[in-house]
């Protein structure tokens, strides 16, 4: 005899259904598959550029025109002068550009101190008013600014004071205007964006603003 009960028993439980044809843990749904993901890597097109150096593609479209390499050295050059007068009057008054020579002794903390307010005042400088419009009071006068050469926008603090240690501890501390000149001048062979080399170590570009 059959121990089921009868179709229209109205106490029989109907049997469980599934709507999506198998278990719901076959396939768990995982809680991360709609997170966001991280962009795709640089590809060396700046500016929203279709395409690199590496792939046939234009490097520099969508770029403001890059600066003239010689307008570059007479910004610097406008740059070096007004620091150099304000560095001039503090060594002036607090004794560092006078050096005591006993035989062949010199006084190796004046010189040092003389380096670093040299370093400090410089680097202070350029990143100061850089993260705050990309320009210098050189660059603003030959209508030049520095970009970030990824999207042209202006580089951040962090950014410019890369972009000033590698110029200007060098310039302080040991090789002074030969160092600037390689440095600086290395845009002109430089291709395609015209880099110096504090540039390349801070990704960033120099472009017309005027």
């Amino acid at each position: 005899m059959s121990t089921e009960p009868p179709d229209d028993d109205p106490f029989r439980k109907p049997p469980p259904t599934n709507q999506g044809g198998g278990s719901p843990y076959d396939n768990p749904q995982n809680p991360y598959d709609n997170a966001a993901q991280p962009p795709p890597p640089y590809s060396g097109a700046p500016y929203g550029a279709t395409g690199g150096p590496g792939d046939g593609g234009d490097p520099l479209a969508g770029m403001p025109p890059l600066a003239e390499s010689g307008r570059r050295v007479l910004a610097r050059i406008i740059d070096m002068v007004l620091i150099g007068i304000v560095i001039g009057l503090l060594s002036w008054a607090f004794d560092l550009a006078s050096f005591n020579t006993d035989g062949d002794s010199i006084n190796a903390g004046k010189q040092a101190g003389s380096s670093i307010l040299t370093a400090v005042l410089y680097i202070a400088y350029d990143v100061i008013l850089m993260s705050r419009t990309g320009q210098t009071l050189g660059k603003r006068l030959m209508k030049l600014r520095v970009a970030n050469l990824d999207n042209g926008a202006t580089p951040s603090a962090q950014t410019n004071l890369i972009r000033a240690l590698v110029l200007w501890i060098p310039f302080a501390f040991c090789c002074a205007c030969i160092w600037t000149a390689i440095c600086g001048g290395w845009s002109f062979f430089d291709k395609p964006y015209k880099q110096g080399l504090h540039d390349k170590a801070a990704k960033t570009v120099v472009v017309s603003a005027g």
